[in-house]
């Protein structure tokens, strides 16, 4: 035990720490808390960040309002159904050009982003879209229509619903 000239000490007083052994131990302690951040970090990774998109096929029942030849675009969906005397189909509404989402018009869709303009069917009638807007493939299961925007079939494929 050191004592300072002109103050006495008690035995009770703390040793005072010397200031490389405080640098030393608040490098550990930064250290230890940096590993502790790390591994929380590390143990998030596992679990995806992203939230899930909505399942591709989706089933929909046609308002009974519907007119011959207008689009149905269901809420929340990129798609258009469609029915007609021939039957009901399906068309995306992702622009083929850069992938905007396009908005029906009197004559078919519009392209807001670049002004493509297709007709009721897909076909291109203006570009700069360089082809027409896939169909989609529709079944139907106990009066029900299942639409599957991940798979597209030919132009002019109807089911009869």
């Amino acid at each position: 035990m050191t004592v300072t000239p002109g103050k006495a000490r008690s035995r009770l007083d703390p040793e005072p720490v010397p200031r490389r052994d405080f640098l030393g131990l608040s490098s550990l302690w930064a250290m230890s808390a940096a590993l502790l951040f790390a591994l929380f970090g590390m143990l998030r990774l596992p679990k995806a960040a992203v939230l899930p998109s909505p399942s591709k096929k989706f089933r929909i029942n046609l308002p009974d309002t519907l007119a011959a030849g207008e689009p149905y675009i269901p809420p929340g969906r990129q798609v258009a159904i469609f029915r007609d005397a021939e039957g009901v189909h399906a068309v995306s509404t992702v622009c083929t050009h850069l992938g905007c989402v396009v908005k029906p018009n009197p004559d078919g869709f519009e392209c807001p982003c670049h002004g493509s303009r297709f007709a009721r069917d897909g076909g291109v009638t203006k570009g700069p879209a360089p082809r027409a807007l896939p169909w989609l493939q529709v079944s139907s299961k106990g009066g029900v229509l299942i639409v599957d925007e991940g798979t597209a079939v030919p132009a002019g494929t109807r089911i009869k619903a």
